[in-house]
């Protein structure tokens, strides 16, 4: 099943990444949020642990093309493609990671325009509305 995804950061005009297309390995309409969740996640780590590892001997410069540098002044990340940590993501700790990050608040989730809270919500996929998942930063300092 296909669906919309769209991620956002508070306090950015755009989104760090546009909506994308999503392909998932279910096939009814209904679905909890958890479960939408490890199916998002385990496509995510597949579609990491299929990219290859290329190691390099020689150290080069690397310049990133001109439509890419506005993609860098827009999210304040550079990143060049290169991956140094070999290891594979594995599977059930990035969905545990997931499901623990939803519930300590690290980030909301919406489908359509409304804000999806437990973990247990069922959801209507044959709707085919848009995922919003958005990372939530806290503020940092003390008050007295």
């Amino acid at each position: 099943m296909e669906i919309k995804v769209t991620v956002k950061q508070l306090g950015r005009k755009h989104p760090v990444l546009s909506e994308q297309k999503l392909e998932i390995r279910y096939d009814d309409s209904r679905i909890s949020l958890e479960d939408l969740l490890k199916l998002i996640v385990q496509q995510q780590v597949e579609a990491f642990n299929a990219q290859s590892f290329e190691l390099e001997d020689t150290d080069y410069t690397k310049i990133p093309s001109e439509n890419y540098l506005n993609i860098l002044t827009d999210t304040g990340k550079a990143g060049f493609g290169s991956i140094y940590n070999e290891k594979k993501a594995n599977l059930q700790k990035a969905q545990e990671n997931a499901t623990q990050a939803f519930e300590d608040g690290m980030f909301a989730v919406f489908y359509n325009d409304g804000q999806l809270e437990h973990l247990s919500e069922t959801i209507d996929l044959g709707l085919e509305h848009t995922f919003t998942f958005i990372r939530l930063t806290f503020l940092a300092g003390s008050y007295w």
